[in-house]
């Protein structure tokens, strides 16, 4: 990857947390931690894979700042729209809302329903003969739910190479740890023998990103990439814990965690 174009990404997702930070404090709202396991990878997907016909699904709804934020960057939505967060008779709830924002064309948040909808949508993409593909963003633990191994299958059955799987993989879930809650490993080899392409990437890498893109354009069948992360990632008190799932942006937090994702983000500009 060049230079320069790590650059620009890192400009992007720096600029991304910073306005959802401030859209947490200002609601007072948690899932910060969701939010920040997830940025690099709509970062990525959006500004450096996808075309603009293309589809999104944030099937991890909860982490809907996120990619109401990455709207803002994309200038879909404006600061104003920003500043309705979480508020009365707003359209940027906790959740995504279905058919009132552009790049959002489904309800999701009640978790393990994403990847149905992308398998939905690459099945009509690829009777249409149409190039347009579908890239649906999940968490890992809602690979807890029956209906995202069934869409596994659907994808892997009609061939949707059209439909790209990011698995979140920060190894949390709302009650504990993944494998607490309910064994996922080996999750590669469970995926292979669905019928995927398994790639693992690095989820707060883009150069690593950018590989597995490479790898996935040269598969003969469906992608699903795991990309290890960690949960709330650059909050030095919280990251890696369970509580950046919950707690709301307060305000002695907000200082401290926009500080220490801008120091994330300065190591990873000398690095370059």
């Amino acid at each position: 990857m060049e230079k320069s174009v790590q650059q620009d990404l890192l400009n992007k997702a720096f600029s991304i947390k910073k306005r959802f930070l401030g859209m947490y404090k200002a609601a007072n709202a948690g899932h910060v931690g969701c939010s920040l396991s997830v940025a690099e990878i709509i970062t990525f997907v959006r500004f450096n894979w996808m075309k603009d016909n293309d589809e999104i699904i944030l099937s991890k709804g909860h982490a809907a700042a996120a990619i109401y934020s990455m709207l803002a960057e994309e200038g879909i939505l404006s600061e104003d729209d920003i500043k309705t967060f979480y508020k009365n008779n707003t359209y940027l709830a906790a959740h995504p809302p279905v058919n009132k924002i552009k790049r959002v064309p489904f309800a999701t948040g009640s978790l393990g329903h994403g990847l149905s909808i992308a398998a939905g949508l690459g099945l009509a993409q690829k009777l249409k003969k149409s190039d347009k593909k579908v890239f649906c963003i999940t968490s890992d633990g809602e690979i807890n739910e029956g209906s995202t191994w069934e869409a596994a299958l659907f994808i892997a059955h009609h061939n949707l190479k059209n439909v790209v799987w990011l698995m979140d993989r920060n190894r949390l879930q709302g009650f504990g740890l993944t494998e607490d809650v309910m064994k996922l490993e080996p999750l590669d080899k469970k995926l292979e023998a669905f019928g995927f392409n398994v790639i693992i990437a690095e989820g707060h890498n883009f150069a690593s990103l950018e590989e597995a893109k490479n790898k996935a354009a040269k598969s003969d069948i469906p992608t699903a990439i795991i990309c290890n992360t960690t949960k709330g990632r650059s909050w030095k008190l919280y990251e890696g814990k369970l509580d950046s799932h919950y707690l709301p942006m307060k305000d002695d937090h907000y200082d401290v965690i926009l500080a220490d994702v801008e120091i994330d983000y300065n190591n990873q500009i000398s690095k370059l």
